[in-house]
């Protein structure tokens, strides 16, 4: 069963439906997709009691302007970066917690002074059931190069409805029914990385790849360039010895992937990446470490750690611990909260 919750009156600069994604397709050549910030994308849905990686909104920089429909009341979950969410006339939606939004309210994003300069660039909204459009080999999420998946392949815009898929009853351990859940707040500070300082190295963690190259990466300053987008971060510096940038032959790349190309300014792939590449490959972020790159914004200075297989498991086990104890902490909540409710409180 779908019903829209939203009108959009305005779709933002990119705004897309983004799930898990589809990592199965590559060796036919389709992008992986899903959210830049996978993190960020499951801490939004589990404020709302779907699973992780359900269908939700990516917003990035200038957020879209929604409408609740009439005669629906719904909660939604906000994680990522704080790009200035609110109702219009009314209160902040801060990120890392869920709201309750009623019919006839307008949400947007309007920056303010404490919030231009934030950490971050994607937030990501999530709504009871997660977003209803079409399963695509596997997946809800948008295809921008290949225009499929989400809303026909495309960016929200103007006169777009948004869908949500009926929610099973509560949800898991929501302590709600349909699309009002109970108001929750993650238990730690929802950041992926610190990236708001521009001066302020944010450091992503690297193992090295199949060409030489890494340490004298690893021992420069670098600043996202202005080619910022979900395929692939450019970053810019002092120029590399020679040898360390240039063509070799085609293979596959993995997201995180850190190309080198002749000009000597790498690429960090993102989640839109092309399935393979001609560039020579001196190392791949760390998985632990993809949602920090989904949150850099351009001009952020970054450093690049070189690390080993060991470190890199060590770290992806403590992220999914963390999922998983903010998770339980939620059920905890929701269930102190449904009794509260049902006291009449």
């Amino acid at each position: 069963m779908t019903s829209a919750v939203f009108d959009v009156i305005e779709g933002g600069l990119l705004t897309t439906v983004q799930d898990a994604g589809r990592p199965d397709w590559a060796h036919v050549g389709v992008p992986e997709s899903g959210a830049a910030d996978p993190w960020s994308l499951a801490v939004a849905n589990l404020l709302v009691g779907n699973d992780p990686g359900a269908a939700a909104l990516e917003v990035t920089l200038i957020g879209p302007t929604l409408a609740v429909r009439d005669g629906t009341a719904v909660t939604i979950g906000l994680a990522g970066a704080d790009l200035g969410a609110r109702i219009r006339g009314g209160r902040r939606l801060r990120p890392g917690r869920s709201h309750h939004v009623a019919a006839g309210d307008i949400l947007e994003f309007a920056p303010d002074d404490g919030t231009a300069m934030a950490a971050g660039i994607r937030a990501y909204l999530s709504i009871p059931g997660g977003i209803d459009v079409p399963v695509v080999l596997g997946s809800r999420s948008t295809c921008l190069a290949g225009g499929f998946g989400g809303l026909a392949g495309r960016a929200l815009r103007s006169g777009d409805e948004i869908p949500a898929r009926h929610p099973r009853a509560g949800g898991p351990g929501t302590g709600g029914t349909g699309l009002v859940r109970p108001e929750l707040v993650w238990p730690e500070p929802d950041a992926a990385g610190d990236t708001g300082d521009p001066d302020r190295p944010t450091t992503l963690r690297v193992i090295a790849g199949p060409d030489p190259g890494l340490d004298a990466l690893a021992g420069r300053a670098w600043r996202v360039g202005t080619a910022a987008d979900r395929v692939g971060v450019r970053l810019d510096g002092d120029a590399l010895p020679d040898g360390i940038g240039g063509e070799t032959t085609t293979l596959g790349v993995p997201w995180g992937a850190i190309q080198v190309p002749p000009d000597g300014r790498p690429i960090l792939l993102g989640a839109d990446h092309q399935a393979t590449g001609g560039y020579r490959v001196v190392g791949v972020v760390i998985s632990a470490d993809l949602p920090v790159l989904g949150q850099l914004r351009p001009g952020a200075a970054v450093r690049l750690a070189a690390t080993d297989r060991a470190t890199a498991l060590h770290a992806l086990r403590d992220r999914h611990a963390a999922l998983a104890a903010g998770a339980a902490a939620l059920r905890d909540a929701a269930g102190w909260g449904a009794l509260i409710d049902s006291a009449g409180s």
